[in-house]
């Protein structure tokens, strides 16, 4: 990084003296200047909205004419796709985040200097931007769901208040260990200087382990065995299967602990790395 010639502090920026009530109003204000600003950039989120269509609306085509219109693929009909995908739409755009390829850019052009001259940690500021992004997108996303579903004709039949209710904690628990996972890989921009090629294989290996590309009862035996051992089925297949009926009972608290587990080893990944990137950043041009 001898290219960028910033020295944003002296040491390393101290963030533990934060109180909860500064927090709050912290995450208030910023919220809402977030939520002003996609607003006002309301074309681009627009953009964002479509590409996320788009993928699930392929998937859904491909896999219908695998299955066929009465046939089915391990344990998947062609309705069922459809609902999967549908539901995988609104995983992946609540999960999403895209601070990989901004925090290049940040280190690049000094612009994390005066987010670590700032008393809060600068993943407070990413937390409210993502959410608020997510918010505003969901105006597309959900009727877009709903429209994949009626369109071509998906089945809901399995979908209940049980399921309901014991989705939203799987999906809250899914947004917090790809948030901090993908934060934690966005931090290797303070030695690489670029991060492109990481962050495709990072998102080859996403696409293919976490049940995006396809269900993972469809794949072979050795992927699935591969995905679970990594963080990936937990972000958006468990989510997807525990909204479908398809996880129950012990299966869906096993699933819960699986989450937990990861969102541990982010914060501990967090806690060691943040450290280590902020003394490389901060000696930079001395």
């Amino acid at each position: 990084m001898a290219d960028v010639a910033t020295r944003p502090v002296s040491g390393r920026p101290d963030f533990s003296k934060v109180s909860f009530g500064a927090l709050r109003r912290y995450y208030v204000g910023e919220f809402g200047a977030s939520t002003a600003n996609n607003l006002a950039y309301r074309g681009a989120v627009a953009i964002w909205v479509v590409t996320t269509v788009i993928q699930p609306m392929v998937s859904i085509v491909v896999w219908r004419t695998v299955a066929g219109p009465a046939g089915e693929v391990n344990g998947f009909t062609s309705a069922e796709f459809v609902t999967y995908f549908a539901i995988t739409m609104l995983v992946d755009h609540l999960t999403f985040i895209w601070l990989m390829w901004e925090f290049e850019w940040r280190i690049r052009t000094g612009a994390m200097s005066p987010l670590l001259l700032r008393p809060i940690h600068p993943i407070h500021k990413d937390v409210c931007d993502n959410l608020s992004y997510k918010v505003i997108g969901l105006v597309g996303v959900l009727p877009a769901m709903v429209l994949l579903v009626i369109g071509f004709g998906g089945d809901v039949s399995g979908i209940g208040v049980v399921q309901v209710l014991t989705f939203l904690p799987a999906l809250v628990l899914a947004m917090a260990v790809r948030f901090l996972l993908e934060w934690v890989l966005a931090l290797s921009a303070f030695w690489l200087t670029k991060v492109s090629a990481l962050n495709n294989l990072y998102f080859s290996l996403f696409l293919f382990l976490s049940g995006s590309f396809a269900p993972l009862a469809v794949l072979p035996e050795a992927v699935r065995t591969l995905a679970h051992a990594s963080p990936f089925p937990w972000i958006v297949s468990f989510p997807v299967e525990v909204a479908l009926g398809r996880r129950t009972g012990a299966e869906v608290w096993v699933g819960y602990l699986a989450q937990l587990g990861w969102i541990l080893v982010a914060l501990v990944l967090l806690r060691v790395v943040w450290r280590r990137a902020v003394r490389v950043y901060s000696a930079v041009g001395s």
